[in-house]
């Protein structure tokens, strides 16, 4: 089988695996976007939009990049659906795509920055910048994206992306961008490698970035720390770049991690504000988020109860087992049911003196 062909058969398929989420307006897809450096297997992603037969503008979504580089092939597009759907109920069309190296996504990483001694961010940024524009030709191909009005949203190492992404010839539809947390290079907590080059990175993308970006950092990140990123703004200003910085209070222990499910209150209104003032407001009401039947065991301790109702937002493919006497443990947003079952069966048997048992799958309760 030719190469070519060879892709166009894995993109169909996954176009397959369609899921129309029950009681809402929303529909989600994993699915491949073809990319000639990646291969055969393209890019694995994510793709999440309303319902009504009608193209929408774009959510283009970047993720970080784990500081242990052999957890990049841990990571999976899925795991995004909570945060897709937040755009997704807006009015967005969104695309979460794995970049090279990450994932289930083929071809190499190219966005390692060479070592920590004399890092290039320049060129992570700018090969990180070519995925995204790979996601975007493929877009224009598919109905429900109109890549007329594209929104790039990225966190940590994907804000940083994003930033490039808006320096690197974008698309003539790129009409804003969000940067949660943008950076690189972070080795430890509040160490980051050679930052005066992260900051001249920077400088040098806001010497082409003309599309308005939102910039978030929490006051408790401890991968980009605020005086970092004001440096990094300073730096993307003054050469040029648009962007308004937005530094929010402490969130819970790791403020890096505040685009996230558990942050959704959080940064949801901050993104309202800022698509308000682009006059980017798709929707005068929100569509209604997917309900499931979950019922919150009553032989759950305190604790139980609050991490089963975090259970109930998170991503599948996804379980949750209990034993007879309290022990718990789930497992979301994991490549496949039979591994969700089995990571959280692993993980409640651990901390149990009976058999664990599956009680929940993705959201609804079972009996096994």
């Amino acid at each position: 089988m030719k190469r070519n062909q060879l892709i166009l058969t894995v993109i169909l398929f996954f176009s397959l695996m369609s899921v129309a989420l029950a009681k809402t307006q929303l529909t989600y897809q994993e699915t491949r976007v073809p990319m000639a450096e990646a291969g055969a297997k393209g890019l694995e992603a994510l793709f999440v939009w309303p319902n009504d037969s009608t193209p929408h503008p774009v959510v283009l979504i970047s993720h970080g990049a784990p500081r242990d580089y052999s957890k990049r092939p841990d990571m999976s597009a899925i795991a995004s659906l909570p945060v897709a759907m937040e755009f997704a109920r807006r009015g967005f069309a969104v695309a979460v795509v794995m970049r090279r190296g990450y994932g289930t996504s083929g071809g190499e990483c190219v966005e390692s920055l060479s070592g920590c001694a004399s890092p290039n961010y320049l060129h992570s940024a700018m090969a990180a910048s070519k995925d995204l524009h790979a996601v975007v030709a493929y877009l224009k191909t598919l109905p429900q994206f109109d890549v007329n009005k594209i929104i790039a949203v990225g966190v940590s190492a994907g804000g940083f992306s994003t930033v490039a992404f808006t320096a690197d010839n974008p698309p003539p539809g790129l009409v804003a961008a969000i940067s949660f947390a943008g950076g690189r290079g972070s080795k430890a907590s509040d160490t980051v490698c050679q930052e005066n080059q992260l900051i001249d990175a920077f400088g040098t993308l806001g010497k082409t970035s003309r599309v308005p970006m939102l910039w978030v950092y929490s006051e408790n990140d401890h991968f980009f720390n605020p005086v970092l990123a004001k440096h990094l703004y300073d730096a993307f200003t003054k050469s040029g770049g648009h962007a308004t910085l937005k530094m929010v209070a402490p969130y819970k222990e790791e403020g890096h991690f505040l685009f996230s499910t558990a942050g959704i209150s959080v940064w949801t209104p901050l993104v309202d504000d800022f698509l308000k003032s682009q006059n980017l407001v798709m929707l005068d009401e929100l569509l209604p988020l997917p309900t499931g039947d979950l019922k919150v065991p009553a032989t759950l301790s305190a604790q139980g109860k609050e991490d089963f109702a975090s259970y109930s937002k998170s991503a599948p493919h996804k379980a949750f087992a209990m034993s007879q006497d309290g022990a718990y443990g789930w497992r979301t947003g994991q490549r496949s049911i039979a591994e969700a079952k089995k990571g959280a069966l692993g993980y409640c048997q651990e901390h149990a003196n009976e058999a664990c048992h599956v009680i929940a799958l993705d959201n609804a309760m079972v009996a096994e």
